[in-house]
């Protein structure tokens, strides 16, 4: 396995006027490894997502996926790199115009890797995968449950079996048990693509599931990471106080500061 991080973050800093979002963020993904970065909300964790991706312009910094820096790179070759990404998105951010199979296999129409039969059985072999009968790929996102809406974004964030993928918040609006379900699937999902996965979320029971290690973000800078066996005895109080949903620590004096 190559010694180069899949994703590596150096000095990442993004601003908005005169607000700092993030610092000088640093992170290292390796390849295959699952890294789940946590932290409250308005700490930066989704405009980290949104500056790899290119959906944010970095104010300064590094953004290194296979060694390629993506900042300052053109259209066509951020295009390319980002062909190896899938996301599952917070919402599901399912198209309501489209059928569900669609929506699965809309990474594979697009960007013209089969045509429209076979990525209909591509879509149909995902759907299964996640624990959707072929009978749902011909509804619309509207006649399914959250918990089937987050399985269908599931099969589209692995449909075109990508190199990474992310996972923005992805037990957000699920009862526990579903969420249970979701985290199960994202791990096994991940493991039979082979993917390197980038997840962010405040939910603990996510990261205890499917965390490789843990990075925990904090006023736009990596606090802490490590293995996610280490994080109950990361010495950090940050850390303590925010996996064990404390109100009393140091992040509630700053918040009161204020």
């Amino acid at each position: 396995m190559s010694n180069i991080p899949k994703i590596s973050l150096k000095g990442l800093h993004k601003r908005f006027g005169t607000k700092v979002v993030l610092d000088s963020v640093d992170l290292e993904v390796m390849s295959g490894e699952s890294m789940v970065i946590i932290g409250g909300s308005g700490s930066g964790k989704s405009v980290t997502i949104k500056c790899i991706l290119g959906l944010l312009t970095a104010n300064g910094g590094s953004i290194k996926i296979d060694g390629k820096e993506m900042i300052g790179i053109s259209n066509s070759e951020r295009s390319a790199i980002l062909n190896k990404f899938g996301m599952l998105f917070q919402g599901g951010a399912l198209f309501d115009s489209l059928p569900v199979w669609e929506n699965v296999a809309f990474g594979l129409l697009a960007q013209r890797l089969h045509n429209r039969k076979d990525a209909k059985e591509i879509a149909i072999e995902k759907l299964r995968r996640v624990g959707l009968g072929p009978d749902v790929a011909k509804l619309s996102p509207a006649e399914l449950s959250g918990g089937m809406q987050k399985r269908v974004g599931l099969a589209r964030a692995i449909a075109t079996n990508p190199e990474i993928i992310f996972f923005d918040e992805p037990t957000t609006g699920l009862d526990p048990i579903m969420s249970d379900v979701i985290n199960e699937l994202i791990v096994e999902c991940v493991k039979d693509v082979g993917a390197t996965a980038l997840t962010i979320t405040h939910d603990m029971s996510s990261v205890r599931k499917i965390a490789d290690n843990v990075a925990m973000i904090y006023h736009g800078n990596m606090i802490w990471t490590g293995p996610k066996e280490n994080i109950d005895k990361s010495g950090s109080d940050y850390i303590d106080q925010f996996i064990n949903g404390k109100a009393e620590g140091p992040i509630k004096m700053e918040i009161l500061k204020g």
